[in-house]
């Protein structure tokens, strides 16, 4: 019997909360206890039922071979691409439960895939599980709850810590440093002091994990509601030099305005600021990264002025070919590394505008550049101005206004999201008497570059430009 009412009751409020679950997989309990099988919900599953995080996917474990619990499972849609790790997929209803054999895996300590070996033992099975908050299981046939690490003293006291000592639970599997990283952004955690010096211990095991793994992690980092905290996380620890070492480098820089303490400090501000822009979509994977990451450059075009200033000129070209080489390292989808790449190479040029001095031809190739990224450069622009200067923050945030107010009126006028020359390539090709080929290119992006200058023009005037163009450039 618990003695600390606090946790006997959240003990009787957790299992409220997934007896709320059972009635919905009673079918499956009952199919497994007919057959002599145990099945449990466990790891993140209970954990949420705890946190109140509702999903519809469900993780069980069961003393049933993968190839019982195929049969156990006859006549709902499955999948086994988990199956040589024990571990056999269902659709039930409106819920997909991955449910997976005990196992007592043995690590050879060199790649992070071990031999899959099952056990016997629910206890067992959730000691060779990463944290304690995931080592909690709850039956489905007689609705006990079993919690042998001590995962919901650690949950309610907001504590990562591992079933086993963290460096064995780490040399066995270092993704779990990684991992650790992504639950203190998600679920507001902290690491407990010998899983901190275990991590900052053995950041450099995380080199045996693949690109791809590393950057799912990362990736779910990010998009948690505490990001900053998971990245400071990595970088104290030293897992950043893995993951990402142009993050730490900030730290050595100061910048420009010298308004704040470094870069690196800067670089999770914007971010912080940026996620509070976000739009009723959710989390933006892409405005994060570009908030986190649109400084990279800074430290590469550092340079000492007179009289004690700092510069970094063209740290956003630098800035968006590192972005580009770090995410593609990280095996990022392309369009995730297009989009935030480009978003770096923006991100200064609105501080071209001075007090609204942009002419129109300006303001067009702002929002051509841009293209279906221009919501997010908005955001990211606004965010980037983190001075502690009050009038300056409210003068840059009017005239940022200003240049949003002559975009809604050019738009108004003419079709921004579509600048196209006034004359297409078959056109060119009848007036100028040519076949298909590089000439055609050159004079359609002539007409486009005088459209972004001058905005519309009218059919008489679309092809004196044009003529006017070929008499100077074709033989």
């Amino acid at each position: 019997m618990d003695r600390d009412p606090q946790l006997s009751a959240a003990r009787r409020r957790l299992v409220t909360e997934l007896l709320r679950l059972a009635p919905v997989l009673a079918e499956v309990g009952r199919r497994f206890a007919a057959a002599g099988y145990a099945l449990h919900l466990v790891g993140g599953s209970v954990r949420d039922a705890m946190l109140g995080r509702r999903s519809d996917d469900l993780d069980l474990t069961t003393d049933a071979r993968p190839e019982q619990v195929l049969g156990l499972v006859e006549g709902w849609p499955t999948w086994t691409t988990g199956i040589d790790f024990g571990t056999i997929g269902v659709q039930y209803g409106v819920h997909r439960l991955e449910i997976t054999t005990y196992r007592a895996d043995r690590y050879d300590r060199v790649s992070r895939k071990p031999d899959v070996v099952y056990g016997d033992s629910l206890a067992d099975d959730l000691a060779r599980r990463d944290f304690t908050i995931n080592a909690m299981a709850f039956s489905l046939q007689d609705q006990t709850f079993t919690d042998p690490y001590g995962g919901l003293p650690d949950l309610l006291a907001r504590r990562l810590a591992t079933p086993a000592r963290p460096e064995e639970s780490f040399a066995d599997d270092p993704l779990r440093m990684l991992r650790a990283a992504r639950f203190v952004s998600q679920l507001d955690v902290a690491p407990a002091p010998d899983v901190l010096a275990a991590i900052a211990g053995m950041a450099d095991q995380l080199g045996r994990i693949s690109a791809e793994r590393v950057q799912a992690e990362l990736s779910k980092l990010i998009l948690g509601g505490h990001p900053r905290r998971g990245l400071e996380l990595l970088v104290d620890s030293g897992l950043a030099r893995s993951v990402l070492p142009e993050l730490p480098a900030l730290r050595l820089e100061i910048d420009e305005h010298h308004q704040h303490k470094d870069v690196y400090a800067h670089s999770l501000t914007v971010l912080e600021r940026a996620i509070s822009l976000e739009g009723p979509d959710g989390p933006d994977l892409v405005l994060r990264l570009a908030a986190l990451l649109h400084d990279i450059g800074k430290p590469a075009t550092r340079r000492h002025e007179p009289h004690g200033r700092v510069s970094f000129h063209h740290h956003e070209a630098v800035g968006a070919r590192m972005v580009r080489d770090r995410l593609r390292a990280l095996r990022f989808p392309g369009d995730v590394v297009r989009d935030v790449q480009q978003l770096t190479f923006l991100h200064l040029r609105f501080h071209g505008y001075g007090r609204g001095q942009w002419t129109d031809s300006a303001v067009r190739r702002y929002v051509v550049d841009a293209g279906p990224l221009l919501d997010r450069l908005h955001r990211l622009v606004r965010s980037d101005c983190t001075t502690r200067n009050v009038r300056r923050a409210r003068a840059l945030s009017a005239t940022y206004d200003t240049l949003e107010q002559r975009i809604a009126v050019l738009r108004e006028q003419e079709d921004l999201d579509a600048v196209r020359p006034d004359l297409d390539g078959n056109e060119i090709m009848r007036l100028l008497d040519l076949k298909p080929g590089p000439l055609v290119g050159q004079a359609w992006q002539h007409l486009k570059a005088v459209r972004l200058e001058r905005g519309p023009l009218s059919r008489e005037e679309a092809e004196a430009e044009l003529r006017r163009w070929a008499a100077e450039n074709l033989p």
